[in-house]
């Protein structure tokens, strides 16, 4: 599995063993980590960012800790709207198993029961970093296509959605009244500004980018 040199384990739990043991574990396999002895402190850490981490990460985190419980710093992530980019995986006793099963579906990457296999561990999160790096490059890809349709004339976008919709040069002349030539100029600036070189790439990344 390929790692990321710049990826982070942020790990949050009670218990100062665990987090020591737990810091050590990854150094083992050269994954960096990022300690927070309860869930507010994480949350205040993350308060100062400005947008999504910048790095691939995810998340280790204890289901029961005093004050603000690992589960309830879970449904405040939820609401993130980066969330997906960072992958959480709860660290759970056997009576909080039932508990972690629910949040897996309702969107935590897995949940590991106390005591933990080391190597199994170490697996899920190169996995959840894995995972990290995809959706955080989908993310900049999506951003990528949003800044280039926002760089589209008025005009270009009403061309570019007859195009898409399928319309052959001379119809889409016909639909905005403006000549075949015009039609022609603006759909090779559309193509140019958006990097594609078809209809089929425009679309499909116009639907990667959930605009159509």
């Amino acid at each position: 599995m390929t790692q990321h040199p710049d990826a982070k384990v942020f790990i949050v739990d009670d218990d100062a063993g665990v987090r020591d043991a737990l810091a050590w574990l990854l150094r083992t396999r050269r994954l960096l980590s990022e300690c927070y002895e309860s869930a507010d402190a994480f949350l205040a850490e993350i308060g100062h960012w400005s947008s999504e981490p910048a790095m691939p990460c995810c998340l280790l985190l204890d289901v029961r800790m005093p004050g603000t419980s690992g589960l309830a710093l879970f449904e405040q992530l939820l609401a993130l709207p980066w969330q997906s980019a960072m992958p959480v995986i709860f660290l759970s006793g056997h009576a909080d198993v039932p508990t972690a099963v629910d949040a897996v579906k309702r969107g935590a990457f897995d949940f590991c029961e106390k005591p933990f296999s080391d190597n199994a561990l170490v697996d899920r999160v190169e996995q959840a970093l894995a995972r990290s790096a995809q959706v955080q490059e989908g993310r900049r890809a999506q951003r990528s296509v949003q800044q280039r349709l926002d760089s589209l004339t008025e005009r270009e976008r009403d061309v570019m959605d007859l195009v898409i919709a399928g319309l052959p040069n001379k119809l889409v002349a016909d639909r905005l009244n403006i000549s075949v030539r015009t039609v022609e100029v603006h759909r090779s600036r559309v193509f140019d500004k958006m990097g594609v070189k078809s209809a089929v790439e425009l679309a499909n990344a116009l639907r990667q980018l959930g605009a159509r």
